[in-house]
């Protein structure tokens, strides 16, 4: 998959392509519809199909102080889209310049001269340019006046219901339903980062843990969790909590990932740690003897759940 990070002086590669534009948080259910639909344009077309996905996202730039709410920061959504079959990521920086394009200068300089664009996918309820003032029918005409093709795409729905949202898939991990998103997302809710050093004091109460940093990712409900962790190649499973460690007065958040039956240093390398039920909620313990017991109970819950749960997701 080829990263284009401006649309100024595009690789020839890279022009031409059927495009669908999006921010594509969680590459849910609703974003692989629309990506197979634009993959089926592509091969009728003999054309790249790519995604034009700002970086960072609007709301991003707008709001600043934003609390963290990304389900997928960009490194694995390149990865996951690339996974998926996508030809070209158009991470186009959003900025001022671009908060300030109009819907139609948009089209001109972005779509049209620097991406030549051979046809384009949107949402129905898609919005674009200064002020959002573009919608889809803006779409249209602009598709016209340049001669590339416009398909308004029709999300597909939650058991019938209201469409497939990123938000409602935030709002379920942040009330520690983390089932409720896989049946959205159509893949666990995953965080990836590299396992970093602690204060080793799981290691002395015998349940040492890989600690690992959640920059970036939407901070879930604060609690334990059964999970599923890829390492090295091989998949296995383990209890995680994810919080403030009350009982040691912590104030910062932390995923701390307790892999079961495994002895080995983890010390440095990337971990991608799926979060598949939520057991608890973070509590504070009178001692390490009570933690421990805590933990201990904990680990049985969660080895019962993950071996009652398919490896795939719940479907729709």
């Amino acid at each position: 998959m080829i990263v284009v990070r401006h649309f100024d002086s595009v690789p020839r590669a890279a022009e031409g392509a059927v495009v669908a534009i999006g921010n594509f948080d969680g590459v849910h259910r609703g974003h692989q519809a629309l990506i197979g639909e634009g993959q089926r344009i592509a091969r009728q077309e003999g054309a790249a199909f790519g995604i034009l996905a700002f970086e960072p996202q609007p709301q991003e730039f707008f709001k600043r102080s934003l609390e963290k709410f990304r389900l997928t920061p960009f490194r694995p959504k390149a990865e996951m889209l690339r996974r998926l079959g996508v030809d070209v990521l158009y991470a186009v920086p959003f900025n001022a310049t671009m908060a300030a394009m109009t819907a139609d200068v948009f089209i001109d300089r972005v779509l049209a001269r620097g991406l030549a664009v051979r046809h384009v996918l949107i949402g129905g309820d898609f919005q674009f340019g200064k002020n959002r003032a573009g919608n889809p029918e803006t779409m249209k005409t602009g598709g016209a006046r340049h001669g590339f093709g416009v398909t308004i795409f029709e999300p597909i729905s939650a058991d019938g219901a209201r469409k497939i949202s990123s938000t409602d898939i935030r709002n379920a991990l942040k009330e520690g339903r983390p089932r409720d998103a896989a049946h959205l997302l159509g893949h666990w809710w995953t965080v990836s980062g590299h396992v970093h050093g602690g204060d080793k004091r799981g290691r002395t109460i015998g349940f040492p843990t890989a600690n690992v940093s959640l920059k970036g990712y939407l901070e879930p409900a604060l609690g334990v969790y059964a999970v599923r962790v890829a390492l090295d190649g091989q998949n296995r499973e383990g209890v995680a909590n994810f919080g403030r460690r009350p009982t040691f007065n912590k104030q910062d958040t932390l995923l701390e990932v307790h892999l079961f039956d495994f002895a080995g240093d983890l010390y440095g390398k990337q971990i991608d740690v799926s979060f598949i039920d939520f057991i608890r909620p973070e509590r504070k313990f009178d001692g390490l003897e009570s933690l421990k017991q805590q933990i201990a109970a904990d680990g049985e819950v969660a080895r019962r759940i993950l071996a009652a749960t398919s490896v795939e997701p719940p479907g729709l």
